[in-house]
Protein backbone atom coordinates (compact mmCIF):
# COMPACT_ATOMS: atom_id res chain seq x y z
CA UNK A 1 0.00 0.00 0.00
CA UNK A 2 1.06 3.49 -0.73
CA UNK A 3 -0.56 6.98 -0.08
CA UNK A 4 -0.59 9.29 -2.67
CA UNK A 5 -2.52 12.23 -3.41
CA UNK A 6 -5.81 12.30 -6.02
CA UNK A 7 -4.08 14.44 -8.63
CA UNK A 8 -1.10 12.63 -8.94
CA UNK A 9 -2.92 9.92 -10.40
CA UNK A 10 -4.94 12.31 -13.18
CA UNK A 11 -1.14 13.24 -13.82
CA UNK A 12 0.71 10.04 -13.96
CA UNK A 13 -1.91 8.91 -16.63
CA UNK A 14 -1.15 11.80 -18.44
CA UNK A 15 2.51 11.08 -18.53
CA UNK A 16 1.61 7.56 -19.95
CA UNK A 17 0.06 9.13 -22.82
CA UNK A 18 2.79 11.12 -23.38
CA UNK A 19 1.41 14.53 -22.29
CA UNK A 20 3.99 17.10 -21.97
CA UNK A 21 2.35 20.27 -21.85
CA UNK A 22 -1.04 21.09 -19.73
CA UNK A 23 -2.65 24.65 -20.38
CA UNK A 24 -4.14 26.81 -17.56
CA UNK A 25 -4.97 28.55 -14.91
CA UNK A 26 -3.30 27.68 -11.24
CA UNK A 27 -6.62 27.52 -8.60
CA UNK A 28 -6.42 25.67 -5.08
CA UNK A 29 -8.88 23.32 -6.10
CA UNK A 30 -6.74 21.23 -8.24
CA UNK A 31 -3.37 21.87 -6.71
CA UNK A 32 -2.76 18.45 -6.02
CA UNK A 33 -2.91 17.84 -9.80
CA UNK A 34 -0.57 20.82 -10.81
CA UNK A 35 2.18 20.28 -7.74
CA UNK A 36 2.46 16.83 -9.23
CA UNK A 37 3.61 17.76 -12.90
CA UNK A 38 7.28 18.34 -12.23
CA UNK A 39 7.74 14.66 -11.33
CA UNK A 40 6.27 13.35 -14.37
CA UNK A 41 7.99 15.57 -16.60
CA UNK A 42 4.73 17.98 -17.50
CA UNK A 43 5.09 21.83 -18.51
CA UNK A 44 2.46 23.88 -16.96
CA UNK A 45 1.98 26.93 -19.30
CA UNK A 46 -0.52 29.49 -18.11
CA UNK A 47 -2.60 32.00 -20.40
CA UNK A 48 -4.66 35.06 -18.60
CA UNK A 49 -7.26 33.50 -19.92
CA UNK A 50 -8.97 30.44 -19.50
CA UNK A 51 -10.76 29.82 -23.18
CA UNK A 52 -7.31 30.57 -24.47
CA UNK A 53 -5.94 27.11 -22.51
CA UNK A 54 -8.34 25.71 -24.84
CA UNK A 55 -7.23 27.27 -27.61
CA UNK A 56 -3.54 26.69 -27.11
CA UNK A 57 -4.63 22.86 -26.83
CA UNK A 58 -6.12 22.70 -30.05
CA UNK A 59 -3.64 24.23 -31.77
CA UNK A 60 -1.23 22.49 -29.96
CA UNK A 61 -2.70 18.87 -30.79
CA UNK A 62 -3.10 20.00 -34.07
CA UNK A 63 0.39 20.82 -35.03
CA UNK A 64 1.93 17.96 -32.94
CA UNK A 65 -0.23 15.16 -33.39
CA UNK A 66 -0.31 14.80 -29.28
CA UNK A 67 -3.10 15.08 -27.26
CA UNK A 68 -3.77 18.82 -26.30
CA UNK A 69 -4.67 18.53 -22.18
CA UNK A 70 -6.25 22.06 -20.29
CA UNK A 71 -7.18 22.76 -16.96
CA UNK A 72 -10.02 24.80 -15.53
CA UNK A 73 -10.98 25.74 -12.20
CA UNK A 74 -14.70 25.04 -10.75
CA UNK A 75 -17.06 27.33 -11.22
CA UNK A 76 -16.15 30.54 -12.91
CA UNK A 77 -13.09 29.06 -14.39
CA UNK A 78 -14.84 26.15 -16.09
CA UNK A 79 -17.51 29.19 -17.10
CA UNK A 80 -14.71 31.17 -18.65
CA UNK A 81 -13.05 27.67 -20.60
CA UNK A 82 -16.19 27.28 -22.47
CA UNK A 83 -16.09 29.05 -25.45
CA UNK A 84 -12.86 27.66 -26.16
CA UNK A 85 -14.43 24.15 -25.66
CA UNK A 86 -17.27 24.74 -28.26
CA UNK A 87 -14.49 25.91 -30.94
CA UNK A 88 -11.97 23.51 -30.50
CA UNK A 89 -14.40 20.90 -30.33
CA UNK A 90 -15.89 22.04 -33.38
CA UNK A 91 -12.73 22.41 -35.22
CA UNK A 92 -12.02 18.55 -34.59
CA UNK A 93 -9.02 18.89 -32.36
CA UNK A 94 -7.89 16.29 -30.15
CA UNK A 95 -8.06 17.76 -26.50
CA UNK A 96 -9.04 16.50 -23.21
CA UNK A 97 -10.40 18.96 -21.11
CA UNK A 98 -9.76 18.45 -17.08
CA UNK A 99 -11.56 20.52 -14.31
CA UNK A 100 -12.17 20.78 -10.62
CA UNK A 101 -15.68 21.07 -8.89
CA UNK A 102 -16.79 21.32 -5.42
CA UNK A 103 -16.15 18.71 -2.79
CA UNK A 104 -18.25 15.50 -2.61
CA UNK A 105 -21.68 15.99 -1.05
CA UNK A 106 -22.15 19.54 -1.71
CA UNK A 107 -22.13 18.68 -5.62
CA UNK A 108 -23.63 16.59 -8.19
CA UNK A 109 -26.57 17.37 -6.87
CA UNK A 110 -26.53 21.16 -6.05
CA UNK A 111 -27.11 21.09 -2.30
CA UNK A 112 -28.76 24.38 -2.78
CA UNK A 113 -26.88 27.78 -3.00
CA UNK A 114 -23.07 25.86 -3.31
CA UNK A 115 -20.56 28.59 -4.27
CA UNK A 116 -19.11 28.42 -7.48
CA UNK A 117 -21.19 25.73 -8.39
CA UNK A 118 -22.69 24.69 -11.36
CA UNK A 119 -23.91 21.75 -13.67
CA UNK A 120 -20.38 21.34 -15.18
CA UNK A 121 -20.82 18.07 -16.77
CA UNK A 122 -24.36 19.08 -18.12
CA UNK A 123 -23.45 22.05 -19.68
CA UNK A 124 -20.44 20.50 -21.67
CA UNK A 125 -21.85 17.43 -22.29
CA UNK A 126 -23.60 18.92 -25.45
CA UNK A 127 -20.34 20.97 -26.70
CA UNK A 128 -18.02 17.99 -26.29
CA UNK A 129 -17.42 14.34 -27.56
CA UNK A 130 -18.45 13.50 -23.85
CA UNK A 131 -18.14 14.20 -20.54
CA UNK A 132 -18.01 12.75 -17.42
CA UNK A 133 -17.83 13.33 -13.62
CA UNK A 134 -15.09 11.61 -11.32
CA UNK A 135 -17.64 10.25 -8.05
CA UNK A 136 -14.61 8.90 -5.86
CA UNK A 137 -10.82 8.53 -5.85
CA UNK A 138 -11.07 5.05 -6.95
CA UNK A 139 -12.77 5.80 -10.09
CA UNK A 140 -10.17 8.03 -11.26
CA UNK A 141 -8.35 5.47 -13.10
CA UNK A 142 -12.05 4.20 -15.25
CA UNK A 143 -13.02 7.50 -15.89
CA UNK A 144 -9.37 8.85 -17.36
CA UNK A 145 -9.29 5.14 -19.62
CA UNK A 146 -12.58 6.31 -20.87
CA UNK A 147 -11.82 9.56 -21.56
CA UNK A 148 -8.65 8.74 -23.25
CA UNK A 149 -10.68 6.04 -25.43
CA UNK A 150 -12.98 8.27 -26.66
CA UNK A 151 -10.68 11.00 -27.89
CA UNK A 152 -8.72 8.57 -30.17
CA UNK A 153 -11.49 6.97 -31.20
CA UNK A 154 -13.84 8.65 -34.34
CA UNK A 155 -13.47 12.48 -35.22
CA UNK A 156 -11.10 14.28 -32.96
CA UNK A 157 -12.80 16.90 -30.56
CA UNK A 158 -12.91 17.56 -26.66
CA UNK A 159 -13.59 15.26 -23.90
CA UNK A 160 -14.35 16.67 -20.07
CA UNK A 161 -13.61 14.69 -17.07
CA UNK A 162 -14.74 16.67 -13.96
CA UNK A 163 -13.33 15.91 -10.76
CA UNK A 164 -14.10 17.17 -7.14
CA UNK A 165 -11.25 19.02 -4.96
CA UNK A 166 -11.04 17.07 -2.49
CA UNK A 167 -10.51 13.89 -4.15
CA UNK A 168 -7.54 16.11 -6.27
CA UNK A 169 -5.86 16.99 -2.95
CA UNK A 170 -6.74 14.46 -0.94
CA UNK A 171 -4.42 11.99 0.59
CA UNK A 172 -5.54 8.63 -0.47
CA UNK A 173 -4.07 4.68 0.17
CA UNK A 174 -4.18 2.21 -2.49
CA UNK A 175 -1.96 -0.71 -4.01
CA UNK A 176 -2.36 0.03 -7.61
CA UNK A 177 0.26 0.88 -10.12
CA UNK A 178 -0.74 5.03 -10.61
CA UNK A 179 -0.95 4.58 -14.78
CA UNK A 180 -1.07 1.52 -17.00
CA UNK A 181 0.47 1.84 -20.80
CA UNK A 182 -1.84 3.16 -22.81
CA UNK A 183 -2.65 -0.03 -25.19
CA UNK A 184 -3.92 -2.13 -21.66
CA UNK A 185 -7.20 0.40 -22.72
CA UNK A 186 -7.56 1.55 -25.99
CA UNK A 187 -6.58 1.26 -29.45
CA UNK A 188 -3.18 2.64 -30.66
CA UNK A 189 -2.86 1.36 -33.65
CA UNK A 190 -4.91 3.26 -36.65
CA UNK A 191 -8.25 1.92 -37.87
CA UNK A 192 -7.33 -0.19 -41.29
CA UNK A 193 -9.69 -0.87 -43.82
CA UNK A 194 -10.59 -4.23 -45.68
CA UNK A 195 -8.29 -4.99 -48.35
CA UNK A 196 -11.13 -5.83 -50.24
CA UNK A 197 -12.12 -1.92 -49.93
CA UNK A 198 -9.17 -0.64 -51.32
CA UNK A 199 -8.59 -2.65 -54.03
CA UNK A 200 -12.27 -1.68 -54.58
CA UNK A 201 -11.46 1.77 -54.45
CA UNK A 202 -8.40 1.40 -56.93
CA UNK A 203 -10.61 -0.22 -59.65
CA UNK A 204 -13.21 3.28 -59.54
CA UNK A 205 -10.64 5.49 -59.42
CA UNK A 206 -8.62 4.07 -62.08
CA UNK A 207 -11.56 3.45 -64.57
CA UNK A 208 -12.99 7.08 -63.69
CA UNK A 209 -13.00 9.58 -66.72
CA UNK A 210 -12.62 12.41 -64.70
CA UNK A 211 -11.72 11.49 -61.20
CA UNK A 212 -11.50 14.13 -58.21
CA UNK A 213 -9.79 13.54 -54.52
CA UNK A 214 -11.47 15.85 -51.74
CA UNK A 215 -9.83 16.26 -48.59
CA UNK A 216 -11.23 17.00 -45.43
CA UNK A 217 -9.32 17.40 -41.92
CA UNK A 218 -9.63 13.77 -40.71
CA UNK A 219 -6.90 13.73 -43.24
CA UNK A 220 -4.61 16.51 -41.51
CA UNK A 221 -5.44 14.71 -37.87
CA UNK A 222 -4.26 11.17 -39.77
CA UNK A 223 -0.89 13.35 -41.21
CA UNK A 224 -2.09 11.84 -44.01
CA UNK A 225 -0.04 14.43 -46.09
CA UNK A 226 2.76 12.08 -47.79
CA UNK A 227 0.16 9.36 -48.60
CA UNK A 228 -2.27 11.92 -50.00
CA UNK A 229 0.13 13.49 -52.42
CA UNK A 230 1.32 9.76 -53.74
CA UNK A 231 -2.14 8.66 -54.29
CA UNK A 232 -3.04 11.64 -56.30
CA UNK A 233 -0.13 11.57 -57.97
CA UNK A 234 -0.60 7.98 -59.34
CA UNK A 235 -4.24 8.84 -60.07
CA UNK A 236 -3.10 11.96 -61.89
CA UNK A 237 -5.79 13.37 -59.92
CA UNK A 238 -6.36 17.07 -59.24
CA UNK A 239 -7.24 17.31 -55.02
CA UNK A 240 -9.78 20.28 -53.31
CA UNK A 241 -9.40 20.73 -50.02
CA UNK A 242 -12.35 21.40 -47.46
CA UNK A 243 -11.60 24.72 -45.69
CA UNK A 244 -10.41 23.42 -42.21
CA UNK A 245 -8.16 20.81 -44.35
CA UNK A 246 -6.75 23.88 -46.25
CA UNK A 247 -2.82 22.81 -47.23
CA UNK A 248 -3.39 19.09 -46.48
CA UNK A 249 -1.58 19.09 -50.32
CA UNK A 250 1.09 21.92 -51.23
CA UNK A 251 -0.82 24.51 -52.99
CA UNK A 252 2.18 25.10 -55.43
CA UNK A 253 1.84 21.50 -56.54
CA UNK A 254 -0.04 20.98 -60.20
CA UNK A 255 -2.95 18.80 -59.20
CA UNK A 256 -3.92 21.14 -55.83
CA UNK A 257 -7.07 22.92 -56.32
CA UNK A 258 -6.70 25.91 -53.53
CA UNK A 259 -9.71 26.98 -52.27
CA UNK A 260 -8.62 30.79 -53.59
CA UNK A 261 -9.26 29.60 -56.51
CA UNK A 262 -12.72 29.22 -56.95
CA UNK A 263 -13.45 28.64 -60.55
CA UNK A 264 -11.24 25.59 -60.36
CA UNK A 265 -12.66 24.35 -57.45
CA UNK A 266 -16.32 24.74 -58.59
CA UNK A 267 -15.05 23.42 -62.34
CA UNK A 268 -13.23 20.27 -60.83
CA UNK A 269 -16.61 19.67 -58.46
CA UNK A 270 -19.25 20.15 -60.85
CA UNK A 271 -17.46 17.76 -63.65
CA UNK A 272 -15.97 15.17 -61.80
CA UNK A 273 -17.42 11.62 -62.44
CA UNK A 274 -15.94 9.94 -59.54
CA UNK A 275 -14.98 12.06 -56.16
CA UNK A 276 -13.38 10.12 -53.51
CA UNK A 277 -14.00 11.71 -50.20
CA UNK A 278 -11.38 11.81 -47.19
CA UNK A 279 -12.01 12.64 -43.63
CA UNK A 280 -14.72 15.25 -44.65
CA UNK A 281 -18.46 15.00 -43.58
CA UNK A 282 -19.54 17.75 -46.84
CA UNK A 283 -20.72 20.63 -44.74
CA UNK A 284 -22.26 23.36 -45.28
CA UNK A 285 -18.66 25.08 -46.41
CA UNK A 286 -19.00 22.43 -49.09
CA UNK A 287 -22.61 23.06 -50.18
CA UNK A 288 -23.61 19.84 -48.55
CA UNK A 289 -21.85 17.82 -51.41
CA UNK A 290 -25.30 19.62 -53.24
CA UNK A 291 -25.70 20.52 -57.21
CA UNK A 292 -24.56 22.65 -58.57
CA UNK A 293 -21.32 23.15 -56.65
CA UNK A 294 -20.83 19.36 -57.06
CA UNK A 295 -22.46 17.04 -60.39
CA UNK A 296 -25.51 15.92 -60.06
CA UNK A 297 -26.21 12.35 -58.62
CA UNK A 298 -27.05 10.88 -61.33
CA UNK A 299 -24.19 11.89 -62.94
CA UNK A 300 -21.60 11.80 -60.01
CA UNK A 301 -20.49 9.35 -57.73
CA UNK A 302 -18.98 9.18 -54.24
CA UNK A 303 -16.39 6.67 -52.59
CA UNK A 304 -16.27 8.03 -48.72
CA UNK A 305 -13.73 7.47 -46.17
CA UNK A 306 -13.96 8.69 -42.32
CA UNK A 307 -12.81 7.12 -39.14
CA UNK A 308 -16.34 8.10 -37.77
CA UNK A 309 -19.12 5.81 -39.09
CA UNK A 310 -21.81 8.38 -38.09
CA UNK A 311 -20.39 10.56 -40.99
CA UNK A 312 -20.56 8.29 -43.78
CA UNK A 313 -23.20 9.14 -46.27
CA UNK A 314 -24.19 11.81 -43.91
CA UNK A 315 -25.00 14.67 -46.44
CA UNK A 316 -24.72 12.41 -50.20
CA UNK A 317 -25.59 8.96 -50.75
CA UNK A 318 -22.36 7.44 -51.70
CA UNK A 319 -21.45 4.42 -53.66
CA UNK A 320 -18.77 3.32 -51.04
CA UNK A 321 -18.35 3.91 -47.62
CA UNK A 322 -15.61 2.88 -45.77
CA UNK A 323 -14.50 3.46 -42.23
CA UNK A 324 -10.84 3.45 -41.54
CA UNK A 325 -8.12 5.72 -41.00
CA UNK A 326 -7.46 8.31 -43.54
CA UNK A 327 -3.67 7.81 -43.62
CA UNK A 328 -4.07 4.21 -43.35
CA UNK A 329 -5.90 3.58 -46.79
CA UNK A 330 -4.04 6.45 -48.38
CA UNK A 331 -1.02 4.11 -47.51
CA UNK A 332 -2.64 1.07 -48.60
CA UNK A 333 -4.47 2.15 -51.40
CA UNK A 334 -0.94 3.54 -53.05
CA UNK A 335 0.45 0.51 -52.74
CA UNK A 336 -2.37 -1.15 -55.17
CA UNK A 337 -2.06 2.11 -57.41
CA UNK A 338 1.24 1.79 -58.09
CA UNK A 339 1.15 -1.45 -59.45
CA UNK A 340 -1.90 -0.58 -61.73
CA UNK A 341 -0.49 2.37 -63.55
CA UNK A 342 -2.65 4.18 -65.50
CA UNK A 343 -2.11 3.71 -70.01
CA UNK A 344 -0.19 6.14 -71.17
CA UNK A 345 -3.31 7.71 -73.10
CA UNK A 346 -5.74 8.09 -69.99
CA UNK A 347 -2.88 9.58 -67.97
CA UNK A 348 -2.13 11.87 -70.70
CA UNK A 349 -5.90 12.98 -71.00
CA UNK A 350 -5.83 13.15 -67.41
CA UNK A 351 -3.19 15.31 -67.46
CA UNK A 352 -4.65 17.62 -69.66
CA UNK A 353 -7.61 18.46 -67.55
CA UNK A 354 -5.06 19.39 -64.39
CA UNK A 355 -3.80 21.64 -67.07
CA UNK A 356 -7.03 23.29 -67.81
CA UNK A 357 -8.30 23.74 -63.81
CA UNK A 358 -4.01 25.14 -63.37
CA UNK A 359 -5.34 27.65 -66.39
CA UNK A 360 -8.40 28.74 -64.00
CA UNK A 361 -6.34 28.68 -60.99
CA UNK A 362 -3.62 31.46 -63.08
CA UNK A 363 -6.16 33.40 -63.85
CA UNK A 364 -7.90 33.59 -60.43
CA UNK A 365 -3.95 34.68 -59.15
CA UNK A 366 -3.59 37.46 -62.34
CA UNK A 367 -7.05 38.97 -61.17
CA UNK A 368 -6.68 38.71 -57.32
CA UNK A 369 -2.80 40.67 -58.04
CA UNK A 370 -5.10 43.69 -59.37
CA UNK A 371 -5.41 44.68 -55.90
CA UNK A 372 -1.66 45.15 -55.11
CA UNK A 373 -1.23 47.66 -57.60
CA UNK A 374 -2.78 50.45 -55.62
CA UNK A 375 -0.12 51.57 -53.32
CA UNK A 376 -1.94 53.89 -51.45
CA UNK A 377 -2.28 55.17 -47.55
CA UNK A 378 -3.67 53.29 -45.31
CA UNK A 379 -3.19 50.44 -47.35
CA UNK A 380 -5.28 48.06 -49.38
CA UNK A 381 -5.16 44.87 -46.91
CA UNK A 382 -4.42 42.97 -49.81
CA UNK A 383 -0.44 43.64 -49.58
CA UNK A 384 -0.12 42.28 -45.86
CA UNK A 385 -0.17 38.31 -46.70
CA UNK A 386 1.49 38.74 -50.09
CA UNK A 387 4.33 40.76 -48.80
CA UNK A 388 4.51 37.51 -45.52
CA UNK A 389 4.51 34.97 -48.51
CA UNK A 390 7.72 36.75 -49.56
CA UNK A 391 9.15 36.69 -46.21
CA UNK A 392 8.68 33.62 -44.49
CA UNK A 393 10.18 30.70 -45.30
CA UNK A 394 7.87 27.77 -46.30
CA UNK A 395 7.27 25.78 -43.58
CA UNK A 396 6.06 28.95 -41.35
CA UNK A 397 2.96 28.62 -39.65
CA UNK A 398 0.50 31.24 -40.11
CA UNK A 399 -3.02 31.52 -37.93
CA UNK A 400 -5.35 33.74 -39.38
CA UNK A 401 -8.19 35.45 -37.57
CA UNK A 402 -11.40 37.56 -38.07
CA UNK A 403 -14.02 38.10 -40.59
CA UNK A 404 -12.08 40.32 -43.55
CA UNK A 405 -9.37 40.27 -42.31
CA UNK A 406 -9.13 36.24 -42.50
CA UNK A 407 -10.59 36.33 -46.22
CA UNK A 408 -7.81 38.72 -47.25
CA UNK A 409 -5.32 36.54 -45.39
CA UNK A 410 -6.76 33.26 -47.25
CA UNK A 411 -6.86 34.53 -50.58
CA UNK A 412 -3.59 35.90 -50.81
CA UNK A 413 -1.65 33.33 -49.18
CA UNK A 414 -0.12 30.13 -50.68
CA UNK A 415 0.15 27.31 -48.12
CA UNK A 416 3.27 25.38 -49.68
CA UNK A 417 4.24 22.89 -46.39
CA UNK A 418 1.20 21.15 -45.27
CA UNK A 419 -0.35 21.81 -42.01
CA UNK A 420 0.88 24.93 -41.52
CA UNK A 421 -2.28 27.37 -42.24
CA UNK A 422 -4.32 26.96 -38.93
CA UNK A 423 -7.84 29.10 -38.50
CA UNK A 424 -11.51 28.29 -36.99
CA UNK A 425 -12.87 27.54 -40.14
CA UNK A 426 -16.22 25.59 -38.56
CA UNK A 427 -16.56 28.26 -35.97
CA UNK A 428 -15.15 31.18 -36.94
CA UNK A 429 -14.45 32.35 -33.85
CA UNK A 430 -13.48 36.04 -33.72
CA UNK A 431 -9.99 36.07 -31.08
CA UNK A 432 -9.18 32.23 -31.05
CA UNK A 433 -6.19 33.05 -33.55
CA UNK A 434 -4.46 34.78 -30.66
CA UNK A 435 -4.01 31.89 -28.56
CA UNK A 436 -3.69 29.39 -31.44
CA UNK A 437 -0.61 30.84 -32.42
CA UNK A 438 0.79 30.27 -28.93
CA UNK A 439 -0.16 27.23 -29.21
CA UNK A 440 1.08 26.40 -32.32
CA UNK A 441 4.78 28.22 -31.20
CA UNK A 442 5.36 25.79 -28.26
CA UNK A 443 3.93 22.66 -30.71
CA UNK A 444 6.87 23.65 -33.18
CA UNK A 445 9.35 25.99 -31.56
CA UNK A 446 11.85 26.34 -34.17
CA UNK A 447 9.24 27.01 -36.39
CA UNK A 448 8.32 30.62 -37.42
CA UNK A 449 4.63 31.52 -36.38
CA UNK A 450 2.48 34.20 -37.65
CA UNK A 451 -1.28 35.47 -36.79
CA UNK A 452 -2.72 37.92 -38.88
CA UNK A 453 -5.70 38.97 -37.14
CA UNK A 454 -8.43 42.20 -37.20
CA UNK A 455 -8.57 44.43 -34.82
CA UNK A 456 -11.82 43.61 -33.72
CA UNK A 457 -10.62 39.51 -32.72
CA UNK A 458 -7.32 41.26 -31.66
CA UNK A 459 -9.49 43.19 -29.06
CA UNK A 460 -10.97 39.71 -27.71
CA UNK A 461 -7.43 38.31 -26.16
CA UNK A 462 -5.23 40.89 -26.67
CA UNK A 463 -4.10 40.28 -22.57
CA UNK A 464 -2.33 37.22 -23.77
CA UNK A 465 0.61 39.08 -25.29
CA UNK A 466 1.97 39.07 -21.93
CA UNK A 467 1.79 35.49 -21.99
CA UNK A 468 3.55 34.97 -25.02
CA UNK A 469 6.68 37.59 -22.89
CA UNK A 470 5.92 35.44 -19.97
CA UNK A 471 7.03 32.23 -21.73
CA UNK A 472 9.60 33.73 -24.34
CA UNK A 473 7.21 32.73 -27.67
CA UNK A 474 8.29 34.26 -30.39
CA UNK A 475 5.30 35.00 -32.38
CA UNK A 476 4.54 38.16 -34.31
CA UNK A 477 0.83 39.65 -34.66
CA UNK A 478 0.02 41.32 -37.64
CA UNK A 479 -2.88 43.38 -36.79
CA UNK A 480 -5.21 45.02 -39.69
CA UNK A 481 -6.61 47.80 -38.39
CA UNK A 482 -9.76 49.43 -39.75
CA UNK A 483 -11.84 50.26 -36.51
CA UNK A 484 -14.85 48.84 -37.23
CA UNK A 485 -16.65 45.48 -37.15
CA UNK A 486 -16.00 45.46 -41.02
CA UNK A 487 -17.88 41.88 -42.08
CA UNK A 488 -20.72 43.02 -40.25
CA UNK A 489 -20.50 46.40 -41.39
CA UNK A 490 -20.71 45.49 -45.30
CA UNK A 491 -24.15 43.22 -44.62
CA UNK A 492 -25.90 46.10 -42.81
CA UNK A 493 -25.14 48.77 -45.69
CA UNK A 494 -26.47 45.89 -48.20
CA UNK A 495 -29.39 45.12 -45.82
CA UNK A 496 -30.40 47.81 -43.26
CA UNK A 497 -32.35 49.94 -46.42
CA UNK A 498 -35.30 47.61 -47.24
CA UNK A 499 -35.10 46.39 -43.55
CA UNK A 500 -35.56 49.76 -42.19
CA UNK A 501 -38.48 50.26 -44.89
CA UNK A 502 -40.43 47.71 -43.74
CA UNK A 503 -40.09 48.77 -39.96
CA UNK A 504 -40.98 52.36 -40.88
CA UNK A 505 -37.55 53.79 -39.66
CA UNK A 506 -35.88 56.96 -40.77
CA UNK A 507 -32.67 56.45 -39.22
CA UNK A 508 -29.63 56.27 -41.23
CA UNK A 509 -26.36 54.72 -41.32
CA UNK A 510 -25.06 51.77 -39.71
CA UNK A 511 -25.55 50.21 -36.16
CA UNK A 512 -22.60 50.22 -33.45
CA UNK A 513 -20.24 48.98 -36.05
CA UNK A 514 -17.37 51.31 -35.61
CA UNK A 515 -15.44 51.65 -32.76
CA UNK A 516 -12.61 53.49 -31.38
CA UNK A 517 -8.33 53.19 -31.99
CA UNK A 518 -6.34 50.52 -29.85
CA UNK A 519 -3.19 51.24 -30.82
CA UNK A 520 -1.68 47.62 -30.55
CA UNK A 521 1.86 48.50 -31.42
CA UNK A 522 1.82 51.15 -28.01
CA UNK A 523 -0.03 47.61 -26.40
CA UNK A 524 2.60 45.59 -27.26
CA UNK A 525 5.40 47.21 -25.68
CA UNK A 526 3.59 48.30 -22.68
CA UNK A 527 4.33 44.10 -22.09
CA UNK A 528 7.59 44.41 -23.02
CA UNK A 529 7.14 42.77 -26.81
CA UNK A 530 8.64 44.54 -29.93
CA UNK A 531 5.75 47.00 -31.80
CA UNK A 532 5.39 49.32 -34.93
CA UNK A 533 3.01 50.84 -36.81
CA UNK A 534 3.16 51.01 -40.50
CA UNK A 535 0.27 52.20 -43.19
CA UNK A 536 2.17 52.42 -46.45
CA UNK A 537 2.85 49.04 -48.53
CA UNK A 538 6.65 50.45 -49.48
CA UNK A 539 7.14 50.74 -45.51
CA UNK A 540 5.68 47.04 -44.85
CA UNK A 541 8.55 44.84 -46.12
CA UNK A 542 10.71 46.68 -44.10
CA UNK A 543 8.69 46.79 -40.92
CA UNK A 544 7.28 42.75 -41.10
CA UNK A 545 10.97 42.15 -41.74
CA UNK A 546 12.48 43.82 -38.16
CA UNK A 547 9.45 42.46 -36.06
CA UNK A 548 10.48 38.63 -37.58
CA UNK A 549 14.11 39.40 -36.46
CA UNK A 550 13.19 40.86 -33.42
CA UNK A 551 14.19 38.07 -31.19
CA UNK A 552 10.79 37.95 -29.37
CA UNK A 553 6.94 38.58 -29.44
CA UNK A 554 6.34 41.32 -31.84
CA UNK A 555 3.35 43.30 -32.96
CA UNK A 556 2.81 44.86 -36.30
CA UNK A 557 0.12 47.66 -36.06
CA UNK A 558 -1.27 47.59 -39.74
CA UNK A 559 -3.25 50.70 -40.89
CA UNK A 560 -5.76 49.30 -43.79
CA UNK A 561 -8.33 51.30 -45.78
CA UNK A 562 -11.63 50.83 -44.25
CA UNK A 563 -13.59 50.79 -47.17
CA UNK A 564 -11.57 49.00 -49.26
CA UNK A 565 -11.22 46.19 -46.61
CA UNK A 566 -14.92 45.89 -46.37
CA UNK A 567 -14.88 44.63 -50.37
CA UNK A 568 -12.99 40.83 -49.85
CA UNK A 569 -12.16 38.59 -51.96
CA UNK A 570 -15.29 35.98 -52.75
CA UNK A 571 -18.01 37.28 -50.99
CA UNK A 572 -20.45 36.12 -53.23
CA UNK A 573 -19.60 32.58 -52.99
CA UNK A 574 -19.54 33.15 -48.94
CA UNK A 575 -23.45 34.27 -49.56
CA UNK A 576 -24.46 31.87 -51.74
CA UNK A 577 -22.71 29.01 -49.12
CA UNK A 578 -25.48 30.36 -46.65
CA UNK A 579 -28.78 29.57 -49.45
CA UNK A 580 -29.48 25.84 -50.34
CA UNK A 581 -28.35 25.25 -53.46
CA UNK A 582 -30.67 24.00 -56.34
CA UNK A 583 -30.48 21.11 -57.63
CA UNK A 584 -29.90 17.28 -56.20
Amino acid sequence: MKTVVGGEVVAAMLAKEGVEKVFGIVDGTYLGLYASFEKYGIELVSPRHETCAAHMAGAYARLSGKLGVCMASNGPGVANILPGVAVENGEGNRVLLITSCRRQGIAYPDRGGTFQYFDQVGVTRPMTKWSGAVPTFDRIPEMMRRAFRISYRGRPGVVHVDIPENVFNGTFTTDDALAAEPQSYRRVTPLAPARAEVEKIAELMLTAQRPLIHAGSGVVHARAFEELLRVAELLHAPVSTSWGARGAIPENHALALPTNALEAVQAARASSDWVLVLGSRLGETDFWGKAPYWGKRDEQRFIQVDNDEEVLGLNRPVELSVLADCRQLLAELAEVLAKRTLATGEAKQRDARAAELGQLRVKAATELSAALENRSAPMPPAHVPHTLRKLLADDAIVVVDGGNTAVWAQFFHEVRVPNTFLGTFKLGMLGAGVAQALGAQLAQPKRRVVCVIGDGAMGFHAQELETAVRQKLPVTFVVLCDRQWGMVKLTQQVGLGGMREVLGSEAQGTINTDFAEIRFDDLARSMGAHGERVASPDELPAVLKRALECGGPAVVHVDVDPMLHLWAPGLQLFKDMHQEPAGG
